[in-house]
């Protein structure tokens, strides 16, 4: 873990399901516990068995404070934390549509700011995290900020803002999509005589077995869906009516996906 994390400190504003996943890859990567100040206003009971600050005053210039609260509370959590304004500590945001501009209002223009975006899988170590900084953010900052979110999964560079929105919509919210499409792959095997428990379990291995196979294939998706279609075979049958440009996959995620982007838009205006 960086030693000037583990120096200066970190504060972590907000510790559910997404700061604890965190937390807990930080505290494994060898970061002391004594170094990390968390407020939280429902501290799970591991946090004080795990040894962190809990609810406590800030040290003067932590290293890195990332904001993990629900966007619904920002309000209410950013002023805490203003006094660490002013260029000393690297402020990373990882709060759904909360532009940069929000926190350079808070913390003021020369405060280094970091927008990420994770998504759900970082619970299991298994995300993906897209990260854009302000003008005052250099490269070492998005260099930390890569090291801190790695505990969580794959992070990449965005090259502006703006791409923000549709990273929400593709990695932010696409792990509903994927939950929502074993759910009617287990139901259309049931609608075909399986039961509804085996169905299930089909579907989840298939789904999550391919998303593997994906990842670790040398060839790209679009070939390894050509390895499996025997022509006139099964599969063909099935992809003749989800790669249908009018009523399949390529026109329905389209248009889900834009709806998602476009209201990350206004999501980020509101903020």
């Amino acid at each position: 873990m960086n030693d000037a994390v583990a120096r200066q400190g970190l504060v972590l504003m907000g510790c559910g399901k997404m700061g604890g996943a965190m937390l807990s890859g930080w505290l494994k990567g060898g970061l002391p516990p004594a170094s990390v100040w968390v407020r939280d206003p429902h501290p799970a009971a591991w946090l004080g068995e795990a040894g962190v600050h809990i609810n406590a005053d800030f040290p003067d210039a932590p290293a890195v404070a990332l904001i993990a609260v629900k966007p619904q509370m920002m309000g209410a959590a950013l002023p805490d934390v203003a006094a660490l304004g002013g260029g000393k500590t690297l402020v990373i945001s990882v709060a759904a549509g909360t532009p940069i501009a929000k926190f350079e209002e808070v913390f003021g223009p020369g405060t280094p700011v970091i927008r990420a975006m994770p998504n759900t899988p970082a619970a299991i170590g298994r995300g993906i995290t897209a990260i854009i900084g302000n003008a005052t953010a250099t490269d070492a900052h998005l260099a930390l900020a890569e090291e801190l979110l790695s505990a969580i999964g794959q992070v990449v560079r965005l090259e502006n803002e703006a791409q923000m929105d549709a990273v929400t919509a593709v990695s932010g919210s696409g792990p509903a999509y994927v939950f929502h499409l074993i759910e009617t792959l287990a139901a259309a095997g049931v609608a075909e005589g399986l039961s509804a428990e085996l169905a299930m379990t089909l579907a989840k291995a298939t789904v999550g077995g391919a998303g593997d196979l994906a990842e670790q294939a040398s060839e790209d998706p679009g070939q390894l869906r050509v390895n499996v279609t025997s022509p006139n075979g099964t599969t063909q049958a099935a992809l003749e009516v989800l790669m249908d440009e009018t009523n399949g996959f390529p026109a329905l995620l389209k248009r889900a996906v834009k709806a998602a982007a476009d209201r990350s838009k206004e999501l980020s205006r509101d903020g």
